[in-house]
């Protein structure tokens, strides 16, 4: 049976030997309180790479292979480390984020901590002040990010495609274009499907079950492979939600778009669309 991707605060408490990410996206939030040992994954120092041109690979672009490989083995995470990883936005900033790294530069065991810290804190887990000081390795032996990815030229030719779908997570308001509170144009790609990241969740915000995820996504693909789906959200953060969503419910595959709006609406010639979300935007 596959590793399920997410794990329960209380069965991390079972857990041997790991190493222990906390990735929520402030260093202040991380100095006033967090699990002992856990290391701070940041999101735009160590998940992502500085660029003054979002136009070409969106607010978040993935660090080089050579300074995440290198990152990883400051950490001391290795092929046989244990990794577990929480934030405290139901996974999506940015703990997902780093699970989909990892898993795209081929580590196995890494899951991610269902509702996060206050689940963590709730189960009994204390709070530390204190900074770790992990023991450092080798650059962990990978020489690419492996997991699929889309660039904008895929996306524009999925978007109208009858046998591809282009998914996009952000929160409904968003999508429709009424605000756009991080990038300079509101709206969404044409063609593309607003499934929000908050639809894996249950009302406590913990993740659905496998098989209700599986029956989410198989009704929302209509039939389309998840090998030829591309998942989308503002700057290819909160789009790892879904794929962690996607994994859990063994629906393996899917495309990861990097750049995401933050890259597609800064793009004069690509078209954008406004109002709600509708299959029929297909071939627009």
């Amino acid at each position: 049976m596959a590793l399920d991707p997410i794990i329960s605060a209380s069965a991390a408490k079972t857990v041997g030997q790991a190493v222990w990410f906390d990735c929520r996206p402030t260093n202040d939030a991380y100095r006033a309180g967090h699990i002992a040992s856990a290391l701070h994954a940041h999101l735009d120092s160590d998940l992502a790479t500085h660029t003054a041109s979002p136009e070409r690979g969106g607010r978040h672009p993935l660090p080089s292979i050579h300074d995440f490989t290198r990152k990883l083995g400051q950490w001391g995470v290795t092929p046989s480390s244990r990794v577990l990883i929480y934030d405290d936005q139901n996974g999506a900033n940015a703990a997902a984020r780093l699970w989909w790294m990892l898993k795209a530069v081929g580590h196995e065991d890494v899951r991610v901590i269902d509702g996060g810290l206050p689940a963590l804190v709730a189960t009994g887990f204390q709070l530390t002040t204190e900074a770790p000081q992990p023991a450092p390795q080798a650059p962990y032996p990978a020489t690419g990010f492996t997991r699929p990815c889309a660039d904008i030229d895929e996306v524009a030719q999925a978007r109208t495609a009858k046998d591809r779908l282009v998914v996009d997570v952000r929160a409904a308001f968003r999508y429709r274009g009424e605000s756009e509170p991080l990038d300079p144009i509101a709206g969404h790609i044409p063609g593309a499907l607003n499934l929000p990241l908050t639809d894996n969740l249950r009302a406590d915000g913990t993740f659905k079950s496998e098989a209700e995820l599986r029956a989410l996504y198989t009704a929302a693909l209509g039939g389309i492979s998840p090998e030829q789906t591309i998942v989308h959200c503002g700057s290819g953060v909160t789009a790892c939600h879904t794929l962690l969503a996607l994994e859990r419910a063994n629906l393996l595959g899917a495309k990861l778009y990097v750049g995401s709006w933050s890259e597609w609406c800064r793009n004069e010639a690509r078209p954008r669309a406004t109002g709600p979300t509708a299959q029929s935007c297909k071939g627009v």
